[in-house]
This record gives structure tokens, sequence and C-alpha cells, in this order.
């Protein structure tokens, strides 16, 4: 099996050519996939030493594929992105055997930056600071309307709130921590 620098692994195919091309001008040797299928035959082919993965890939789970590359390449060292950040994906991300995870817009270098594991949050000491109220709600809303497959109704209907209320709440950018 030949050997790559880095997998990237996203259905955002304008995003995977981009981090594709900017990789490769500075000097890494990649490999994109816009499906976990994709990836899988990626797989096959070569070794990868990073992977950088979506949490959402189209119908299939960014933290599916994590379990699968961790199984099928243990020593691979991998950063998940994602544009649906809540603690529990992070969590769950880096049980799986992620080392860190950024959310979206993350331009090269701030992925690359995520790959050093001495500067990784995960792995540096963190200053608590309590999550606001407003943020764990949001947080909880996200995770029921994905639960809902994103229907704003069954999801009103599982928090026990109108649906219009619900439906202010969604249009809010997300609360910060």
């Amino acid at each position: 099996m030949d050997n790559r620098d880095f997998l990237i692994v996203d259905d955002d195919i304008t995003f995977t050519s981009l981090l594709t091309r900017a990789l490769g001008r500075r000097n890494f040797s990649c490999e994109a996939a816009n499906t976990s299928a994709d990836a899988l035959q990626l797989l096959e082919k070569f070794y990868f030493a990073r992977a950088i993965v979506d949490l959402k890939l189209g119908a299939d789970s960014g933290l599916q594929f994590i379990r699968e590359l961790k199984l099928r390449q243990p020593d691979v060292v991998i950063v998940m992105l994602t544009g649906y950040s809540s603690i529990s994906t992070a969590v769950e991300a880096v049980k799986l055997g992620a080392t860190n995870y950024l959310c979206k817009p993350a331009d090269a270098n701030e992925i690359l930056a995520a790959f050093d594991t001495e500067d990784s949050p995960f792995t540096a000491e963190i200053d608590y600071s309590p999550i606001s109220v407003d943020r764990l709600e949001w947080e909880h809303i996200q995770r029921v309307l994905q639960e809902n497959a994103g229907n704003i109704s069954a999801t009103a209907r599982a928090l026990g709130m109108h649906r219009r209320t619900l439906q202010r709440k969604l249009q809010k950018r997300p609360v910060k921590h």
C-alpha cells in the first residue's frame, strides 16, 4: 500500500477540492472522498498518516466512519470537522479516536494546527468556564432536531414547545459559551 499524508472525507465537493489543493501547495499528498463508501475504498489502496473527517457525510455519520477508519488503520491521526457542533458529538469523536474537533468554517492553517497534539485542546490544560444556559438549550434543541431527522413539528412535540417558538429559536445564531 502506498502512503499518503492526508485523507479528506467531506460531502462538500467544493470544500474537499479547495482543501486538497491548499494542502498540496504545502507539499502534502492527499486523497479525498465525498462519501464514506468512497473513503473505505481509498483505505484499501493507501495508508494515511492523518484524516480530516466531516461529522455529516450526506446520509452517513462521520462518527461511524471514524470507528471504521480506526479499525482499519489504528495509527491514523484524525481531526473531525463539523458545521453542527455540540459537546456530545465532540466527546463521542474523541472517544472514537479523533485527536481534535473543529467547527466549520475552518481553513487549511487551522486544520493543520489542530493536528499539533501539544496545542490540542484535548491534551492542553483547559480553563473551566461554565457553559451558559442559553448555549445548553441551543445544543439540546440541535440534538433533538437531529434525532428527529430535521422534522420541526416532531422536534417541537418532543421538546414540549410550540412549533413557531422552535422556529424562532432555530433562526437565532448559536449562543456563545
